[in-house]
């Protein structure tokens, strides 16, 4: 798998609708590595264009140091949530340069792109050409634009956009999108600006110096430039840019002569009452963004929760594809309920019971214990569930063997056996359950996978287990050391 997020835009800082996107992209290529299967994840920040250059200009600084400072937010936000991208591309960067040339020129010795001249609207806050005098997204008004532009010949690539979906009817999920793809289709393809000779901060035309390239043009082609020889991509998008990257880019690709993408999963939008205290904004309920709607302080929530329980929300609490409402009282309830009083308090009861009944020592568990039978429906349906890009049911799974493990060490009442062979019994089919659960739930919690691992007395890192053989019940020999410490999950 080469899985891409969305090549994020600097003109300002990263907030939680960048988070929810580019953790959802980390844990499915934390799932596909536990599957054994390569896989790829490149990010990176969109730095060209007439939003950058006017938000540079009103910081007083020059497009470039603006672009700079922004993207190591960017990096700065990705590294503390954990995220193990292989690639970061900046547009501006040389490398990337070169690939949008050599881009540009194939499609236009190809055939696809003509010179005219452009007149309508534009919106400054989407970078595209709109028909309405006031953005319906961002709610400014649009301006009014004349230029002299090179076109891209989107029109003569209908059919081929049409065959590729019909051979492809998987390649946008969920449906509801590429039946959004298809009425694009059928509503008409017209031609689009791919060039501007109003602004500089951008990629020259390796043809026509005078023109820039048009930044989405500009931003798609970071998808090649992190490739390292892989193709072609899943591209994980929100609906907002569901055109760009399902109509436009593969029409791009089929000019150029390259394969148009493998899959595009398309997620809705996270949505925020503003409410006080860490939500920051107005009543109304929006979608969050950095363009004049409510914002949420990222680095706020990492600090008060910490990266793990801001992670499994994002991805426990939202599905993808429908919208989602966000708040930080929901965070907090999911914390409390599946982190700190579920999985955190049996990780701290067993470790106890261990450490104090069986001398720290963990014992084997039973092969034919009633948690195996549970273990092994869970360990499908967490499969199934990544492999249709769907989180949520992969830990709603994992947390029914966490709740199966906690109900067993209830009924079993440890602490009532005498030392021998029952006590050695229920104790090792529980550190069996937790094993299992730290392995399956890493994609989305890796911190405290990790710390789980560690803590029941199993060496070497859990991202180099390899499922599903090493989620087979029985694999937790015994004789291992089990360390009592603090709560993995604290009081808020």
């Amino acid at each position: 798998m080469y899985l891409t997020t969305p090549i994020y835009y600097v003109n300002d800082v990263p907030h939680l609708g960048h988070a929810y996107t580019t953790v959802l992209a980390d844990a499915l290529v934390r799932a596909e590595r536990l599957y054994g299967r390569p896989a790829r994840l490149v990010t990176g920040t969109d730095e060209h264009g007439l939003k950058v250059q006017r938000a540079a200009e009103s910081a007083g600084v020059a497009p470039a140091t603006f672009a700079a400072s922004t993207a190591a937010r960017f990096r700065s936000a990705w590294d503390r949530l954990g995220i193990g991208y292989d690639d970061f591309v900046r547009t501006t960067s040389g490398r990337h340069r070169a690939v949008v040339e050599e881009l540009l020129q194939s499609v236009y010795d190809r055939g696809f792109v003509e010179l005219g001249r452009y007149r309508g609207r534009y919106c400054v806050g989407c970078e595209a050409y709109v028909a309405e005098p006031v953005c319906p997204i961002h709610r400014r008004a649009t301006d009014e634009v004349s230029e002299e532009n090179y076109f891209f010949r989107l029109s003569a690539l209908e059919s081929p956009l049409r065959a590729w979906l019909a051979g492809h009817p998987d390649v946008i999920r969920p449906a509801v999108r590429r039946n959004e793809a298809l009425g694009l289709l059928r509503d008409g393809l017209a031609d689009f600006s791919i060039s501007r000779t109003s602004i500089d901060w951008g990629v020259p035309l390796p043809w026509d110096p005078k023109h820039v390239a048009y930044v989405w043009f500009d931003a798609l082609g970071a998808y090649l430039t992190g490739a390292d020889g892989q193709w072609p991509a899943h591209h994980l998008i929100g609906k907002d840019i569901l055109r760009f990257h399902a109509i436009y880019w593969p029409a791009i690709l089929l000019a150029a002569g390259l394969a148009p993408p493998a899959r595009i999963t398309v997620h809705g939008f996270l949505l925020v009452r503003g409410s006080g205290g860490l939500v920051r904004g107005s009543g109304g309920r929006e979608k969050i963004s950095k363009s004049g709607l409510p914002g949420i302080p990222l680095d706020d929530l990492l600090d008060e929760f910490g990266v793990d329980a801001v992670r499994y929300h994002l991805l426990r609490s939202y599905p993808v594809g429908p919208d989602g409402d966000f708040s930080v009282d929901g965070l907090r309830r999911r914390y409390r309920a599946d982190l700190a009083n579920t999985l955190g308090n049996l990780v701290s009861r067993l470790s106890a019971l261990v450490v104090s009944r069986c001398g720290g020592v963990g014992p084997a568990p039973d092969p034919d214990s009633a948690l195996a039978a549970v273990a092994a429906k869970v360990l499908a349906d967490v499969e199934a569930a990544w492999t249709d890009v769907q989180p949520a049911d992969a830990l709603a799974a994992v947390w029914r063997l966490v709740a199966a493990a906690n109900a067993y060490l209830v009924a079993a009442e440890p602490w009532r056996l005498a030392e021998g062979p029952a006590l050695d019994r229920v104790l090792g089919d529980v550190l069996e359950a937790v094993r299992i659960v730290a392995l399956l739930a890493y994609p989305a919690i890796p911190g405290a996978a990790a710390v789980i691992w560690r803590r029941i007395g199993l060496s070497g890192p859990v991202s180099t287990a390899r499922l599903p053989d090493d989620a087979q019940w029985g694999r937790y020999a015994g004789g291992r050391p089990v360390v009592k410490a603090a709560p993995l999950f604290p009081r808020l």
